[in-house]
C-alpha cells in the first residue's frame, strides 16, 4: 500500500498528456499489487495464494518498468523515484520469500 500511495503521488507529476497513457498504466499496475495479495490471501488454498502472489509480482515488475520509463522520458527524476524503487526491491523480496514458503508447505 505504501508503494501504491508513493506511485500515485509520482504519477500526479506527469504532464497532462500522460494522464490516460503512462499515468493510467502505472497506477493500474501499482494498485494491482496489494489487490492481488489480498485476493490471494482470501482464497481457500496455499496454491491459489501462491498464484496470486506471482501475479502481484508481475504487476510489481510492470510498475518498476513504468517508473524507469518515466525517468527516461524525464517525467520524473531519479531522486524523486528513490523511495519507490526501494519499495519495489523490498516488496519483490517479500513476495518471493512468501511464495516459496507457501509452495514448500504444499509439497
Amino acid at each position: 500500500m505504501d508503494l501504491a500511495v508513493a506511485v500515485y503521488g509520482l504519477a500526479g507529476k506527469f504532464p497532462p498528456t500522460e494522464t490516460y497513457r503512462l499515468g493510467s498504466q502505472i497506477t493500474r499496475a501499482v494498485a494491482s499489487v496489494p489487490a492481488n495479495i489480498a485476493e490471494g490471501n482470501a482464497r481457500g488454498t496455499k496454491r491459489d495464494y501462491a498464484n496470486f502472489l506471482s501475479t502481484a509480482k508481475g504487476s510489481l515488475m510492470e510498475t518498476e518498468t513504468f517508473l524507469m520509463l518515466a525517468v527516461r522520458l524525464k517525467f520524473l527524476s531519479q531522486d524523486e523515484t528513490t523511495l519507490a524503487f526501494g519499495l519495489v526491491t523490498e516488496i519483490s523480496k517479500m513476495l518471493t520469500a512468501l511464495r516459496s514458503r507457501l509452495l514448500s508447505n504444499i509439497e
